[in-house]
């Protein structure tokens, strides 16, 4: 997964092409010499521990933070010096959704197309669009302060899909949502992957990741302990399941093994 001695100028075949991140925060280093990889057309799952660094990553990527260190291409642009460009061309959704809760749902896509430059019907036209898509026309004139987490986390996809881009990064996109809601949003995004839009979600749900992404990233301390087609992981560390992948990447937690001795040792004592 590498293009070794090209400049980040010369990749344009990787929707994201990162190298040598490190971002610390105080005494916490959060990224410790990450790099990521996601090729264009990927349907790509971030996964890791809490504290691995995800949302720290995507952060990066999207201009929120610059890292201390490291190189960040995205979509063939260098993303330190294009901020701009490159966030014309990306649709975010963080874990904490960015929403304007005294506006309505119809509002809140209409001020978020007019921010990337739609405007008159085009603006109107991919707003009842999106709308309709994400099931929320009965909600288009209901205020954001009114709606479900699951409502608020379908028109914050939608907001970030307003300019149809050609990336788009999720930050734990089920969080919180009920069953109908995530197979509203698993159907957009799997239809977004076949029409070709690179994506790159952080989940904790392994069995989400495990029907939806192509590509993984396992992270652990800051670094990347695993990347690569899913598939293709699989076969080359024998592994059933991406649960199998995930805890060959990172430690699994001690707290199954001593719970277990613990309830042996009350059975050896009660016996006794």
């Amino acid at each position: 997964m590498s293009v070794s001695g090209q400049s980040l100028e010369e990749a344009p075949k990787w929707a994201i092409y990162a190298e040598g991140l490190f971002k610390r925060f105080g005494v916490c280093q959060a990224l410790n010499g990450l790099s990521l990889h996601v090729p264009e057309g990927a349907f790509y799952a971030l996964l890791g521990p809490n504290g691995a660094g995800k949302s720290t990553s995507l952060a990066l990527l999207n201009g929120v933070l610059r890292p201390d260190a490291g190189s960040i291409c995205v979509l063939g642009m260098d993303a330190l010096k294009h901020p701009l460009e490159v966030k014309r061309c990306l649709g975010t959704v963080p874990e904490e959704l960015a929403l304007f809760e005294r506006l309505t749902s119809r509002q809140q896509l209409l001020f978020s197309a007019r921010m990337f430059g739609l405007c008159g019907p085009q603006a109107q036209s991919r707003t009842e669009e999106l709308l309709e898509v994400l099931e929320l026309s009965q909600k288009a004139n209901d205020l954001v302060a009114s709606l479900s987490k699951g409502m608020r986390r379908r028109l914050a996809i939608a907001s970030a899909l307003i300019h149809s881009p050609r990336l788009v990064l999720l930050d734990e996109p089920f969080e919180g949502v009920d069953i109908m809601a995530s197979e509203i949003i698993r159907s957009l995004l799997m239809k977004l992957s076949e029409q070709g839009v690179s994506i790159l979600m952080t989940t904790h749900v392994l069995e989400i990741a495990e029907k939806m992404a192509s590509h993984v990233g396992i992270l652990v301390e800051g670094r990347m302990a695993m990347e690569g087609p899913v598939a293709l992981l699989k076969a080359q560390h024998r592994a059933e399941s991406l649960e199998t992948l995930f805890f060959q990447a990172a430690p699994k937690p001690r707290t199954a093994s001593l719970a277990l001795s613990f309830f042996g040792a009350k059975k050896e004592g009660h016996a006794g």
